[in-house]
């Protein structure tokens, strides 16, 4: 019966209607894993939707040593991909697809567009406000910046990241660590040297670790 039930809500999900035919085309998931997906979504969020807040309240449950709101606020404008402020079933289906069952270069996609803070399709350093050292136009394909300016997708993302990870971490590693894993990043990402990285880019770089031996997963050896 709770089978046949969580079929039915599927087909008539009432936020943003999808079929079960249509999630199954989209996804990599069976039937049943849709089914037992959408059962644990409905439980946790009876509403059907989920909003940034909820989002980070449960997000943040796996953190507790840390601050995860941050790093919550990058994840959830990840899987929200029609960009209304709220996560539906179909959200959270596509999106956990692609991490769990896509393709090594979809992966790195989603990965990519997670650091890809603005959506502009580039990944950047930050420029600081008031002090660009002379270098507006520094860091963006597109030749100049509006004064004062920030780019910061990758520091930020970068802050989160450790502030997630707690006190301990910051300690150990030092307040700078962010910026100088920033500064990593794009020594072995920016291959032309423009101060931005593309996603051709990041997936060459990706593709060439994984090339090397170091691990199945090169996004995460990547970073």
């Amino acid at each position: 019966a709770d089978s046949y039930d969580d079929d039915v809500e599927l087909l008539t999900i009432r936020h943003q209607p999808e079929g079960l035919e249509q999630l199954l085309a989209r996804t990599k998931f069976t039937k049943t894993e849709l089914q037992s997906l959408y059962r644990g979504f409905k439980n946790e969020c009876p509403s059907g939707l989920v909003d940034e807040e909820t989002f980070t309240l449960i997000y943040s449950q796996f953190f507790p040593q840390g601050d995860a709101s941050s790093y919550a606020h990058f994840l959830f404008d990840a899987f929200d991909a029609d960009h209304n402020g709220a996560l539906c079933f179909q959200d959270f289906a596509v999106g956990l697809s692609v991490l769990l069952r896509g393709t090594e270069q979809q992966k790195l996609k989603w990965t990519f567009d997670l650091y890809d803070v603005n959506k502009d399709g580039y990944v950047t350093k930050e420029v600081t406000v008031g002090n660009t050292g002379g270098l507006v136009g520094w860091g963006h394909p597109h030749g100049h910046l509006p004064a004062p300016c920030v780019l910061q997708d990758m520091l930020e993302i970068m802050k989160s990241i450790y502030a997630m990870m707690g006190r301990s971490t910051e300690t150990a590693l030092g307040a700078s660590a962010p910026a100088q894993h920033v500064e990593l990043f794009f020594q072995k990402m920016d291959r032309n040297g423009d101060g931005v990285v593309t996603f051709e880019e990041f997936l060459a770089t990706c593709q060439e670790v994984r090339g090397f031996g170091q691990g199945p997963s090169s996004s995460s050896s990547c970073l």
